[in-house]
């Protein structure tokens, strides 16, 4: 039912995903407006203390007033989705109020359906919805584009910056206008903090920040390594699939590993000792002594990965973020002992917490990986968690019929007769 709009017409991959997040999170088409989450009186308080409130000013002054001028409406939400300011003329504020579309307001995919600041919050990327595109009917004369703001210090993302108007108004001029704002707003978050960590300045920060490297490897048969020397110098490289493995296994060892140690966890078979020498002395003279070193082998620098960053997710708890964050197995194609323990290990960990969660749209987004697409014991227990009146429902049963085909078991599983 809540699919109808799509039945006789294209509509683009990211849209789709998003429309099945929604309804997994128990979104209904009908709902009229989003729901509230930050009341009146703690509202003020919140932005107040939040980092875009610095920037908020300048904001208005340049796309808030052009916002006005076109009748359309200039948004600033946080992290979460919430709405912290809501900028417009009288007259198109009164018709935004109808969808719920108000200062306080949550404007989360799971919580209002697909729509531009929630898909850009879920995605961290600059998204456009037009019209009928948004998964609740009461949207669907509005249309909207948006992108987020990111911590200039570490990159976390801050909120998003969002235009709301009319169909005709939201054309790709619009997503460069407000792309063009957002990056105005992280320049002056830097400066700001570039003013604090000077001598003098009104932060604590006294230090040069030092040597610091990012290594990406979630999804990805060869890592991409990116270094910031710590003097506004930066670099990124692609590396080979053992420098890949040899940098991931130093990464998870901050103490370092001796040569032995790191032959065992990186190779499957006995190997010279000069073997691993000559790899060593391929990756230093592509990194440089100053970032690798040895006796034992490790990597002298702040490592951040993408893989770290999904266990502090799953540690704090969060694993809507952690699940976003999980691109996919870990250096998927490595058969390195040491790399596939990692990889086994990180994957099980957010299987687990998402199975554990018994939130189906998190399930959802599992079962619709290529990681997960045959992942029995998860189809159920997301069918389990879906509502009785959930468009998915038939969905979810297909595919575990399919993998009883596949896997010739013969039977239904639990639940499938009754969905039926």
């Amino acid at each position: 039912m809540a699919m109808q709009p799509y039945r006789d017409r294209g509509v683009r991959a990211q849209v789709a995903e998003s429309w099945v997040r929604s309804a997994a999170a128990g979104v209904q088409a009908d709902t009229v407006d989003a729901p509230i989450t930050l009341a009146a009186d703690v509202l003020h308080d919140h932005r107040e203390a939040h980092p875009l409130a610095a920037v908020f000013p300048a904001l208005d002054d340049v796309l808030g007033q052009a916002a006005r001028d076109c009748d359309a409406i200039m948004a600033v939400s946080d992290a979460a989705g919430q709405l912290l300011w809501v900028c417009g003329t009288p007259s198109v504020l009164r018709r935004a109020e109808a969808i719920g579309f108000v200062e306080g307001s949550n404007w989360d995919e799971r919580v209002a359906g697909t729509n531009a600041p929630g898909m850009a919050l879920r995605l961290d990327a600059p998204v456009r919805i037009i019209g009928a595109e948004h998964f609740r009917r009461s949207v669907q004369r509005w249309s909207c584009a948006a992108t987020p703001i990111h911590d200039p210090s570490d990159q976390s993302l801050l909120g998003v910056l969002d235009i709301t108007c009319a169909d005709e108004l939201v054309v790709p001029q619009t997503m460069a206008m407000v792309r063009a704002a957002a990056r105005m707003a992280e320049a002056e978050l830097a400066r700001e903090l570039l003013v604090r960590s000077r001598p003098g300045g009104s932060g604590t920060e006294r230090q040069r920040p030092g040597l610091g490297a990012t290594l990406e490897v979630l999804g990805r048969d060869e890592a991409l390594l990116r270094v910031d020397d710590g003097h506004g110098r930066q670099s990124t490289l692609r590396l080979s699939r053992r420098h890949s493995e040899i940098l991931l296994l130093l990464a998870a060892a901050p103490r370092g590993l001796s040569g032995d140690e790191l032959a065992v966890l990186l190779y499957e078979d006995d190997v010279s000792p000069s073997t691993l020498r000559v790899e060593l002395g391929r990756l230093r003279s592509l990194l440089g002594d100053e970032l690798l070193a040895s006796r034992p082998y490790r990597l002298v620098a702040d490592v951040s990965s993408d893989w770290l960053a999904v266990e502090s997710h799953l540690a704090a708890g969060a694993i809507g973020q952690a699940l976003r964050a999980y691109r996919g197995p870990l250096l998927p194609r490595s058969a390195a002992p040491g790399v596939s323990r990692l990889r086994d290990g990180l994957a099980g960990s957010v299987r687990r917490a998402v199975l554990a969660s018994r939130e189906a749209d998190l399930m959802s987004t599992w079962t619709r990986s290529s990681w997960g697409a045959d992942d029995y014991e998860m189809w159920q227990a997301q069918l389990s968690a879906l509502g009785t009146r959930s468009p998915l429902r038939p969905l979810v049963t297909a595919q575990l019929a399919r993998l009883d085909r596949e896997l010739g078991t013969g039977t239904e599983p639990s639940g499938i007769r009754t969905a039926r």
